[in-house]
C-alpha cells in the first residue's frame, strides 16, 4: 500500500512538471503586419479622361466667351477629338497621349461641320501636360512661353464640385494662365490673368449620354414647280458616328408633300469629307444612277440638291461627286476628273 502511494505521488509530480514545462514553451502569437501600401504616382492617363457621348459645360466670367461647352466627337486609340463651342465659334482639337506627353497636334477653327480628323496631318503642336507629374516639371512652348507644373494637390471649388487638382501654369510676356486638372475628369478650371484683367472658366456640369445636335438644311427637288425645296433637319451624332451614314439616312427621309427623292433605297454614301482644297468630296455606290430613273431635268435637280446640301453644311461652294471612285457619269452627264458641281441657291425656296 505504501509502495502504491509512492508510485502515484511520483506520477502526479511528473505530470505537474510536464505541464509547467509545456506552458513555458508556448510562444505568444506573432502579429501579422500588413505591407504598407505605397501611393502610385498619377500619370497623364489619369487626367486624360474624356468620355464618349459626354458634354462638359463650363461657366465663366470676365469675357463674353469665357463660358463654353466641350463635346467628344471621336475617340481613336490614344487620340480624342473634342469640339469646343463658346457661342461665337466652334473649334475642333485633337489631343494625343503618347510617350509621357499630352499634346495637341491638330486644331481647326470655324469647324461647324462634323468630320473625323484624328488621323489628319499635324498642323499645330502644343504640349499640354508632361510627365513626371510633379512640381517643377517644366517645358517651353513653340511661341517661347514657359509651361510648368506648379502644384500637385490644389483644392479647387467649381460649380460642379470640389477637386484636388494638378496646377499647370503658362507664363507669357504679359499674361499668365493657370489650368487645373482633376483625376478622372480632366480640366476643371482655367484662370487667365493679364495686367489685373482676369478671366476664368470653371466646370459647371458633366452631361452623360448626350448627342451632338446640328441643324442642317437639306434640299429636295420639287417637280411641280421646278424648284428646289429646302427644310431644316436636326441631326444627332453620338461619339464615333460616321457623318456620311447619318447624311445618307437623312436624305432618304422624305416629309409629306410635293418633293421628290434624292437617293434611292439602296444607295450608299461610301465617303464624305472636306478636302484641303476647300472642295467637298462625296463618293456614292453605283445605285445613285441605277436607281435614279429620272430624265435630265430631274437628274439635274437631284445633283443640285446634293451639292447645295453639302456645300451649305461645310460652308463651301464646290462639291466633287464620284461613283465608286470615278467621276460622275450617267446617260445625261459625263463629268471629267476633277470637275465639280457648284452650289446654286437661286432656285431654292423653303418647304412648307
Amino acid at each position: 500500500m505504501k509502495k502504491l502511494f509512492i508510485v502515484i505521488s511520483i506520477l502526479l509530480t511528473l505530470v505537474l512538471l510536464s505541464s509547467c514545462s509545456n506552458k513555458n514553451d508556448i510562444k505568444p502569437p506573432v502579429e501579422e503586419t500588413k505591407p504598407q501600401e505605397t501611393k502610385q504616382p498619377l500619370t497623364i492617363q489619369d487626367y486624360f479622361a474624356y468620355k464618349e457621348n459626354t458634354n462638359y459645360v463650363y461657366e465663366g466670367e470676365g469675357n463674353e466667351y469665357a463660358s463654353y461647352n466641350v463635346m467628344v466627337d471621336y475617340i481613336a486609340g490614344n487620340r480624342v477629338q473634342i469640339r469646343s463651342n463658346n457661342g461665337g465659334t466652334e473649334m475642333i482639337k485633337v489631343l494625343e497621349n503618347k510617350d509621357g506627353e499630352l499634346t495637341q497636334p491638330i486644331v481647326r477653327g470655324e469647324a461647324y461641320y462634323r468630320e473625323n480628323i484624328t488621323n489628319s496631318p499635324s498642323n499645330y503642336q502644343e504640349i499640354l501636360l508632361k510627365e513626371p507629374l510633379e512640381k517643377g516639371t517644366s517645358w517651353v512652348l513653340a511661341d517661347d512661353r514657359k509651361r510648368s507644373i506648379t502644384n500637385v494637390e490644389v483644392d479647387i471649388t467649381t460649380p460642379s464640385g470640389t477637386y484636388k487638382t494638378l496646377e499647370v501654369t503658362t507664363e507669357g510676356k504679359d499674361h499668365k494662365i493657370q489650368d487645373y486638372y482633376a483625376p478622372n475628369i480632366g480640366l476643371v478650371k482655367t484662370i487667365f490673368t493679364s495686367d489685373g484683367y482676369v478671366v476664368y472658366s470653371a466646370l459647371s456640369k458633366v452631361e452623360n449620354n448626350v448627342p451632338l445636335t446640328q441643324t442642317v438644311k437639306f434640299f429636295y427637288p420639287n417637280l411641280n414647280n421646278d424648284k428646289l425645296n429646302y427644310l431644316n433637319k436636326k441631326l444627332s451624332f453620338m461619339t464615333n458616328d460616321l457623318t456620311n451614314i447619318v447624311f445618307e439616312k437623312t436624305f432618304k427621309e422624305l416629309p409629306k408633300g410635293d418633293i421628290s427623292k434624292v437617293l434611292g433605297p439602296n444607295v450608299k454614301i461610301k465617303s464624305l469629307y472636306l478636302n484641303k482644297d476647300e472642295v467637298v468630296y462625296i463618293d456614292f455606290t453605283k445605285e445613285l444612277v441605277s436607281e435614279m430613273n429620272a430624265g435630265s431635268g430631274y437628274e439635274s435637280m437631284i445633283l443640285q440638291s446634293i451639292t447645295n446640301t453639302l456645300g451649305t453644311y461645310y460652308g463651301v461652294d464646290k462639291v466633287y461627286i464620284t461613283i465608286e471612285g470615278s467621276p460622275y457619269s450617267s446617260g445625261h452627264y459625263m463629268m471629267n476628273k476633277g470637275e465639280f458641281f457648284r452650289v446654286d441657291l437661286k432656285n431654292s425656296v423653303e418647304f412648307h
